[in-house]
């Protein structure tokens, strides 16, 4: 009895003992999990809080640098109004538009050539286009030698007085130290250059009327397509023609010393149809032909790559055996593999001259704008941007339908729905908020895209002519991500010019978080009316 009661004891001693053990290691598990939950959530939060202040730092770095821009082109402004740029332009830009309808009288010629026409008729219009061109000569002489006498008081205000003053005949002191002798010069340059309104009103009646004779008298043309552009060339000179009157008056009514508005700044550089650097005239800062280049190039790319990558997805996901999916979905992934700077060379080499060779041919005279003289342009770089998204696209998508419950697809064949109607009324709704990401992504991949842009978009700073219809979709552009790669090696740190590209940049960065904020929005209003 003693012996059994002893080792009853003994028992409870060790399994006493025992117990606080097991405690202690459950409670060093918990502390191990909990541990190693708080590393996780402290490596990923990390990474998270360093992609925000990353973020936070590139966007006041673009505001800080970009921001100082919109003074200095407030000065810029100022000194073209003061120094009587603006005044001389005014009378450029009807000169300008006289050079442009001689180069469309150029291209009708070329259209009358094409069509085999005569050499007594290429000879009778030859003289009409001689005699148009010779009307502007008048006008061209006296814009030279007025952009002579603003070039020099620009230069007066800028070494001289050092920064822009009031050029006001009436502003003269009587203080000799407070009027320096150049000021005087700078009033008589202004008498002198607002003179050269009254000679462009005598010089306009002059030019109206010879072009007036010269209309009344037009050549005739064998070819119907030349005869409907040169009725059209007609309706843009008699419009070029009635233009006359109300430049003379605002010639009349334009005052040098007219206070320039700071609103100026920041809407000459959000509307501004030029961007014009390094210039002994003016430098203009304009984003809009390089906003439209971008623009005209990512619909081009997402018109192709859109239903390219989008139905490959659908075909992969819903249609593909197992071997054409190990074949096709691979080489579709892979094309993002290749560098940008290749697909730029394959580019030039070959679809900007295959498509150029295309619109030669006989068969597609029926094309308006055809043949094309350029083979960089917006539909060179669009389709290699296409390129680019499809596999963003594709991947994606292909994601997206795959995550679709299976429970949705058996449910539409039980209802009696074939493949076709399974896909398209159920499978593309249901995931239509990861098709549309997808989307974005590839617009993404388009958008920040510069070295294809860079080599085949043309890189001509100018507004496609819209009024040839599709065919500004093959006139060369600019894009703003490429501006940026090309002129920002080549300016001074600090200048205008620096500014003025991380202003483009803060537009860049503003378009694609306005992209985003509208899709989201779009995804679930899409999500609300579904659920």
């Amino acid at each position: 009895m003693l012996a059994e009661s002893a080792l009853r004891i003994v028992i409870v001693v060790e399994v006493a003992a025992q117990t606080p053990s097991l405690l202690v290691g459950r409670g060093l598990g918990r502390r191990r999990r909990i541990t190693t939950e708080h590393a996780i959530k402290t490596f990923f939060g990390s990474n998270a809080l360093v992609a925000i202040v990353v973020l936070g730092l590139i966007t006041i770095f673009l505001f800080r640098e970009g921001f100082g821009f919109f003074g200095e082109n407030l000065k810029n402004l100022r000194l073209y109004r003061r120094a009587g740029l603006e005044f001389v332009d005014i009378m450029r830009t009807q000169t300008q538009r006289h050079a442009s309808l001689s180069r469309q009288l150029s291209d009708i010629r070329l259209q009358e050539v094409r069509a085999q026409a005569g050499k007594s008729e290429l000879a009778s219009f030859d003289q009409f286009s001689n005699g148009f061109s010779d009307a502007a000569e008048a006008l061209n002489g006296l814009v030279s030698d007025t952009n002579d006498q603003a070039l020099a008081l620009r230069e007066t205000l800028v070494h001289v007085v050092g920064q822009p003053v009031d050029l006001s005949i009436n502003n003269q002191s009587t203080d000799e130290a407070a009027a320096p002798a150049p000021m005087v010069d700078q009033n008589k340059g202004m008498v002198a250059l607002r003179s050269a309104g009254g000679k462009f009103a005598d010089i306009a009646d002059v030019t109206k009327v010879k072009i007036d004779n010269l209309l009344a008298a037009p050549p005739q043309l064998s070819s119907a397509k030349a005869r409907k552009t040169f009725e059209k060339w007609k309706t843009k000179t008699r419009a070029y023609l009635a233009q006359f009157p109300a430049v003379s008056e605002q010639l009349r009514v334009w005052d040098a010393h007219k206070a320039v508005p700071a609103y100026r700044a920041v809407t000459s550089f959000l509307f501004g149809p030029d961007w014009i650097t390094a210039s002994f005239w003016q430098d203009w800062y304009g984003i809009i032909p390089l906003l439209v280049g971008s623009i005209m190039v990512a619909v081009v790319a997402l018109l192709i790559a859109v239903p390219l990558g989008v139905s490959a997805a659908i075909y992969v996901s819903e249609v593909a055996q197992r071997g054409e999916k190990s074949l096709i979905k691979p080489y579709i992934e892979f094309i993002s593999a290749i560098p940008s700077v290749v697909l730029g060379f394959f580019g030039i080499a070959v679809v900007g001259q295959t498509v150029r060779a295309i619109s030669q041919l006989s068969i597609m005279k029926w094309v308006p704008f055809f043949p094309i003289s350029e083979r960089l342009n917006v539909f060179t770089a669009g389709s290699l941007l296409a390129l680019m998204a499809v596999p963003t696209i594709f991947t994606l998508a292909e994601d997206a339908l795959r995550n679709v419950p299976r429970g949705f697809k058996e449910a539409s064949y039980a209802l009696g729905a074939n493949r076709l109607q399974t896909i398209v009324r159920v499978l593309v709704p249901a995931s239509l908020s990861g098709i549309i990401s997808a989307i974005l992504l590839g617009l993404g991949r388009v958008i920040g895209e510069t070295m294809v842009v860079l080599l085949c978009a043309g890189n001509r700073i100018a507004i496609p002519d819209f009024t040839q219809g599709l065919g500004a979709f093959f006139q060369p552009v600019h894009t703003m991500t490429g501006i940026i790669a090309q002129e920002m090696g080549e300016v001074v740190r600090g200048s205008i010019h620096y500014r003025a590209l991380f202003m483009v940049g803060l537009v860049l960065f503003a378009l694609t978080l306005g992209i985003n904020y509208l899709a989201q929005k779009l995804v679930n209003r899409f999500r609300m009316s579904i659920g």
